[in-house]
C-alpha cells in the first residue's frame, strides 16, 4: 500500500482517493486535495456480499469483532444492545425461513444478530429494587435499537478490514415473535436485524454500487431540497449502468424507493413490527 495511501492529512492530490470515489458516485467529486488513509479507502469499498465458502469464522476472530462493536459510541454508556452468534445451521436454516428464504443466510459460517436489549438493564433493577420509569417509553427502545446499529457498523468495518464479506439481513423483523422465540430471547430483548459474515465466494465477485450524489444528502446549515431532483436522476442513470455490469434488469433508483413503499404487503409484516416490540416487553409510551 503506497505511502499516500497511509497517510493521515496528504500534502497532494491522491489518485486513489478520487478513484474511490469516483467508484462510489459513478461520477467525478470536484478537484481537491483531500484527507486520505487505509480506513477511509476500506469504508468505501464497502459492498454487500451474498456468495460464501463454508470457511469457518474462529472464535478469536469472532471475539475482536465483538470487541470492536463495543468499541462504538453508546449512548450514556447504557451499553443497551447484546449479539447473538448463530452457527448452527438447524438454526440457521430456521432463520433463513422467516427472512424470506435468503439462500446466503444458509451459505455464510457466521450470522450475527443483533439486539435492542434493555433486558440487562431491566434485571439489574429488579435485582436492586429500583422501579426504572424511564424505560417504559419510546426513547428506551430508541436508544436500544441506535446503540445495536452503532455497535453492528463497526463490526462490520473491522470484518471487512479483515478481508471478510458482510451483508445486513433486515428481513428477521418480517416475523419478529418467531425470531425472539428462535434466539430465546428474554423480555425487553428485540433482534433489529442480522449481519451475515465470511469468506466471499471468489466465483461470484460483486462491486460497490453506485450512492445518491451529495447534492441529495449533503445540507449546508439548513435542508435545502432544490437539487434533489437533478440528484436522484444523475444516480437513476448512474444505477442503471450498475445493474446492466451485474446482469440485473433495468429498473432505476428511484422505481425501487416507490415500489419498496407501495404497499403495506410489500412490508412483509412489518406494519405489525409496534405490537410485535410491545408484545415482546418493549413500552412505547
Amino acid at each position: 500500500m503506497s505511502d499516500s495511501l497511509n497517510a493521515e492529512t496528504p500534502t497532494r492530490p491522491v489518485p486513489a482517493a478520487e478513484a474511490a470515489l469516483e467508484r462510489r458516485y459513478r461520477e467525478a467529486l470536484p478537484a481537491a486535495d483531500r484527507p486520505w488513509n487505509a480506513t477511509i479507502a476500506k469504508l468505501l469499498d464497502h459492498r454487500s456480499v451474498r456468495a460464501y465458502l463454508p470457511t469457518p469464522i474462529p472464535d478469536a476472530t469472532l471475539q475482536v469483532l465483538v470487541a470492536a462493536a463495543q468499541s462504538a459510541p453508546t449512548s450514556s454508556n447504557i451499553q443497551a444492545w447484546s449479539v447473538v452468534a448463530v452457527r448452527d445451521e438447524a438454526r440457521k436454516a430456521r432463520l433463513a425461513h422467516l427472512a424470506g428464504d435468503q439462500k446466503h443466510i444458509l451459505q455464510a459460517p457466521l450470522l450475527l444478530v443483533w439486539i435492542a436489549d434493555l433486558s440487562r438493564i431491566a434485571g439489574l433493577g429488579a435485582a436492586q429494587g429500583v422501579t426504572l420509569e424511564g424505560l417504559d417509553f419510546t426513547e428506551g427502545f430508541l436508544i436500544a435499537a441506535l446503540d445495536a446499529a452503532l455497535a453492528a457498523q463497526n463490526a462490520l468495518v473491522a470484518a471487512e478490514s479483515l478481508g471478510l464479506g458482510t451483508v445486513y439481513i433486515g428481513a428477521l423483523r418480517n416475523h419478529p415473535l418467531d425470531v425472539a422465540q428462535t434466539l430465546g430471547l428474554p423480555p425487553r430483548a428485540f433482534a433489529v436485524f442480522g449481519l451475515l459474515v465470511g469468506h466471499p465466494d471468489p466465483a461470484v465477485p460483486t462491486d460497490v454500487k453506485p450512492r445518491l450524489p451529495q447534492e441529495a444528502a449533503l445540507h449546508q446549515e439548513v435542508y435545502a431540497a432544490g437539487g434533489q431532483a437533478a440528484a436522484i436522476a444523475r444516480h437513476d442513470a448512474h444505477s442503471l449502468a450498475f445493474r446492466r455490469e451485474q446482469k440485473l434488469d433495468a429498473t432505476p433508483w428511484s422505481a425501487q424507493v416507490l415500489e419498496r413503499w407501495r404497499t403495506v404487503a410489500i412490508l412483509k409484516g412489518r406494519h405489525l413490527l409496534r405490537e410485535a416490540v410491545e408484545t415482546l416487553g418493549f413500552r412505547l409510551r
